[in-house]
């Protein structure tokens, strides 16, 4: 519900990358709603989840260049 509220929502997608490993992967539109996602989810860990995260979450952003 969080990134459906963002202009811009394509797609969220969370991955079970194995030995507690999870990736999620969100598709928007064009680069702000990107963006403020990424601000959004950044609030979200900080105030539910950082007590159960033993790294920080890593970010990254690019253009999908390729899709089927």
């Amino acid at each position: 519900p969080l990134m459906r509220q963002v202009p811009g929502f394509v797609a969220y997608y969370w991955v079970d990358a194995g030995d507690g490993v999870m990736v999620s992967t969100s598709v928007f539109q064009d680069r702000p709603g990107a963006e403020e996602s990424i601000s959004r989810a950044a609030d979200f860990v900080r105030d539910n989840l950082a007590s159960l995260l033993p790294n920080p979450p890593e970010v990254m952003a690019g253009e999908v260049v390729a899709s089927a």
